[in-house]
């Protein structure tokens, strides 16, 4: 093997320097040699070099202490319950937890139906929404079945009612307003002479082709044209030419169900008997939790078992307005809705209301900073005797 010229250099400065050490031989190693005859026994108070030699003392390290990187599951149970003693003790805020409308057994057996804990708190707010908030001005208020009843005979004005609400069915109220004005403006005179416009003569001898061409905005106009001609009928035959005054009467024509029965009973006659519970009511009071209901009627049950009479009239004109302005089908406007930011609504969407409640805190900011300017300028702009 080749080596390099300093390493053969090394050795041999190494070799010099380095002691010789003695070869040994056979002959050098017989004079170790020793048999068993010149063996001499050793005294009997020898000592043994192991305990001459003292032991030598090791240092004893003490251990740092080593923290497991897993804990064991003894453990982990010791830090929960001293943070489950710590929050006992910690002082915290009653949250106050929703209960739907439940049946309770009263102290002599009887079934009462108790309504949503909160359901008064919910109420006002939106009636206050309603009447002064973000829904105010729906398109109910202005165009709802009760305000489309135009006429000064009371008898048609109640026809025009009961019209007006076979028309809305799966209709807005929009487009029901336009419809109505077409048959109060165009609908053609029964005979020369009458008026022209809406009213049960009319009805009765009008073309069903040109009825169905009037009212053909609505949905469903099909069925609804041939449901407005056999109810004129019955309520010509049967009813002297006016409308049902009760609530099986106006059910019992093609087209009206219970929903419109109790809305005309209640706006036609003045008498409220059951609520008018539309997609709109039965929706919403859903969304609240105040019950769990399939369908309309359903919920129109659910709620006449517990809410005050005197509230069945208005609370289909104040869940319809919410619906129309704030709580729309889709595309909810939760962060507009007083509910949700003050946290009285279960279905809320929380990005909403967060992002609505940060509006609202500038807006109140940028409201207290404008009148704190207008205090200023006013009392620069004091008369020059105002100090006298």
């Amino acid at each position: 093997m080749r080596t390099s010229r300093i390493s053969q250099d090394t050795s041999k400065i190494l070799n010099v320097t380095s002691p010789r050490v003695k070869r040994t031989t056979r002959s050098s190693l017989a004079s170790f040699a020793h048999t068993q005859t010149d063996e001499k026994k050793p005294p009997n108070d020898a000592v043994d070099i192991e305990d001459v030699v003292a032991p030598s003392r090791k240092r004893k390290r003490e251990a740092a202490p080593r923290t497991p990187l897993k804990q064991s599951p003894r453990a982990n149970i010791k830090v929960k319950t001293e943070i489950e003693e710590t929050v006992t003790f910690s002082p915290t805020k009653d949250r106050k937890v929703r209960q739907p409308a439940r049946k309770v057994k009263n102290e002599e057996g009887e079934v009462e139906i108790h309504p949503p804990n909160d359901w008064r708190e919910v109420y006002d707010v939106v009636m206050k929404m309603r009447k002064e908030g973000a829904a105010r001005n729906a398109a109910v208020d202005t165009m709802g079945c009760d305000k489309l009843g135009q006429h000064d005979d009371p008898k048609t004005k109640r026809y025009h009612t009961l019209t007006a609400l076979m028309l809305s069915s799966q209709t807005k109220d929009t487009t029901n307003a336009v419809a109505m004005e077409r048959l109060r403006t165009q609908l053609p005179a029964y005979k020369e002479g009458a008026p022209v416009g809406l009213n049960l003569e009319n009805i009765l001898a009008v073309d069903p082709k040109l009825l169905n061409e009037l009212i053909w905005v609505v949905g469903f106009h099909n069925n609804k044209t041939k449901y407005i001609k056999a109810a004129a009928e019955i309520i010509r035959d049967s009813w002297n030419g006016d409308i049902p005054d009760t609530a099986e009467g106006l059910m019992s024509l093609p087209g009206v169900g219970p929903k419109m029965a109790y809305l005309c009973l209640s706006s036609a006659w003045g008498r409220t008997e059951g609520i008018g519970v539309d997609v709109h009511v039965h929706r919403i009071t859903n969304l609240w939790g105040w019950h769990k209901t399939k369908g309309p009627e359903e919920t129109r049950i659910a709620l006449q078992a517990w809410l005050p009479k005197e509230l069945w009239h208005e609370i289909n004109w104040l869940l319809v307005g919410l619906g129309q302005a704030i709580c729309l089908p889709v595309g909810r406007k939760c962060g507009e809705c007083d509910l949700g930011l003050q946290g009285l609504c279960k279905a809320a969407e929380r990005v909403k209301v967060n992002v609505g409640r940060k509006a609202k805190e500038e807006e109140i900011a940028n409201g207290l900073a404008e009148k704190t300017e207008n205090i200023k300028v006013e009392s620069l702009d004091l008369p020059a005797n105002a100090a006298e």
